[in-house]
């Protein structure tokens, strides 16, 4: 068994160890009646369990600043060089960045219609204070110049967002722009962000013990309901799901008509590998092979596939913003039209580059958590089922790779019939 199939399994162990112990204390301490306040005894077992989960959620929001500081620098650097390969570039970005939001927008869309967190009724967090913009005395200009760093080393030590994103995108251009230069810095940011995703492997093998501390703390307070609270959230995800796919399989077919069948055969064992793995880089040369067998030119699929992997991963950019919307509504938290616009902005952005590699995106949520005073505990609502909601994301992922290495050789008429 390899050592992330090790690691779901021992975090689904967690998971179920966890909603039995937090069941029983829930069976054990049933003084939640009246004033609705824990038994006392029982609030003191919870609160020393809880140093597990607070361990772990400080050791993720530690590695949020420089893995997008990282990756952002690295990657809008090595954009500029797409300039060079002219109109293949520009037509390949462009239907990234659509595709991106778009799957972003459905699935604001859809929790935003659905509400799952709303029936999780969680109280907020007694110790937590928003990290992000301070909405009570926020005005236009307060909001824009807010934004902008005034020291980048205080961005990183608050955890402030945007204001890295903003920091890494200036820089980011600046290394693009003098060239060779640039070169030693581009690969500098690039080894600390590979050396970040290995602290993210290492923090996450602690995983199954803050996934216990979680679920029994959540389970004692709440009883037993909120595992079918969880089943119906997974259920409503998976739906989303499928109208993305039929989003992008409807955009295949107006690209290559009926060919879209021979192109969903095509993508099968893929998708299979994908969904089973929760991976959709393990299916990369099984990807290369099927989509040049489409007809796809090889000059295309080797440059639009890679890009995808980093800029272009559907399924994950719709998790985003679902799981996020979803912590805030467990907690009673209301963002406006104007917040949750800003939030896809923010996600569109710092997803590019980390979203591929296994539960990094749970990185991405807690820096967005953090920058709109959501507290980054909800993490913990999620990182149980994180491997279910991941299948069926990777699989997602393969099928927006695949149609938007199509829609490249179609407009470049590399596209063989």
């Amino acid at each position: 068994m390899s050592k992330s199939n090790k690691l779901t399994l021992w975090i689904f162990i967690g998971l179920f160890a966890g909603a039995l112990t937090g069941y029983i204390l829930y069976l054990l301490y049933p003084s939640q009646s009246g004033s609705g306040e824990l038994d006392p005894q029982l609030a003191g077992i919870l609160d020393n369990l809880t140093i597990l989960t607070d361990v772990f959620l400080r050791l993720i929001k530690m590695i949020i600043a420089p893995l997008v500081l990282a990756t952002l620098v690295a990657g809008v650097a090595k954009l500029g060089d797409l300039r060079a390969v002219g109109r293949i570039g520009g037509k390949t970005m462009l239907w990234f960045i659509s595709a991106s939001f778009i799957s972003l927008l459905l699935g604001c869309l859809l929790v935003n219609l659905w509400q799952p967190g709303a029936m999780m009724d969680i109280p907020l967090p007694a110790d937590d204070t928003a990290t992000g913009i301070d909405k009570a005395a926020m005005t236009f200009r307060g909001f824009i110049t807010h934004i902008f760093p005034k020291s980048i080393a205080e961005a990183m030590a608050t955890n402030e967002i945007l204001q890295i994103v903003v920091f890494s995108l200036f820089l980011g251009a600046a290394t693009a722009a003098i060239g060779d230069l640039g070169k030693p810095l581009v690969e500098f940011m690039e080894s600390l962000g590979h050396a970040m995703l290995k602290v993210t492997t290492f923090v996450m093998n602690f995983a199954p013990f803050a996934v216990f501390a979680a679920v029994t703390a959540m389970v004692a307070r709440l009883g037993g309901g909120v595992i079918a609270k969880y089943m119906l959230f997974i259920a409503e995800f998976y739906a989303g799901l499928l109208m993305l796919w039929a989003i992008l399989l409807f955009a295949a077919f107006l690209l290559v008509r009926r060919r879209v069948l021979v192109l969903v055969r095509r993508l099968r064992q893929p998708l299979l590998i994908a969904f089973s793995t929760a991976s959709s880089e393990a299916v990369y040369p099984k990807m290369l092979e099927e989509l040049e067998r489409f007809g796809c030119r090889n000059r295309i699929v080797s440059f639009v596939l890679p890009l995808g992997y980093s800029f272009n991963l559907d399924g994950s950019m719709m998790y985003m913003t679902f799981a996020s919307l979803f912590i805030a509504q467990s907690y009673g938290i209301h963002l406006d039209f104007s917040d949750q616009l800003l939030m896809l902005l923010t996600l569109m952005v710092t997803s590019k580059g980390i979203a591929g590699v296994p539960r990094a995106s749970l990185v991405v949520i807690a820096g967005t958590l953090a920058a709109f005073g959501i507290p980054e505990a909800g993490l913990m609502l999620l990182l149980g089922i994180d491997h279910v909601l991941d299948m069926g994301r990777s699989a997602t992922n393969v099928i927006g790779n695949a149609v938007a290495t199509v829609a490249v050789s179609k407009w470049e008429k590399a596209l063989e019939e």
